[in-house]
């Protein structure tokens, strides 16, 4: 998995995110500041990745600090591709495991080896 595919994987995650959490508060009124957030992240889908890591981190702050419980539909890879503040929300256990999977990802880029970063994951956390 080259920079591009995994930049296209994580937008891929965080559209799907963006989609259940702007459906989840399609019922709210338009100023409330939940449904704000959710069209916040919804347009990070149009942003050029530059731009993702400007506004991206300001998301999730305002979204961990404010429903903790979203947390838990947020991935970590995520969290760990937005990087810098984000990574006050992770645990360092999780932050190592990140990195060991970042690490792999850009060995098999360099040698052009193939790279699923779903099945690395499991791997690495004894899921399969």
């Amino acid at each position: 998995m080259n920079d591009e595919q995994y930049l296209l994987h994580c937008r891929t995650l965080l559209a799907e995110f963006s989609r259940t959490f702007v459906t989840r508060t399609a019922v709210l009124p338009a100023d409330h500041p939940l449904r704000e957030l959710a069209l916040g992240f919804a347009e990070l889908d149009e942003q050029t990745a530059a731009d993702l890591y400007t506004l991206g981190p300001e998301l999730v702050s305002r979204l961990f600090d404010t429903i903790l419980i979203l947390h838990q539909r947020f991935r970590g890879s995520t969290v760990w591709f937005l990087g810098g503040d984000c990574l006050h929300y992770m645990a360092d256990e999780e932050i190592l495991q990140y990195q060991q999977l970042e690490d792999l990802r850009v060995k098999a880029a360099s040698s052009g080896t193939a790279f699923n970063f779903n099945d690395a994951r499991a791997k690495l956390l004894n899921l399969q």
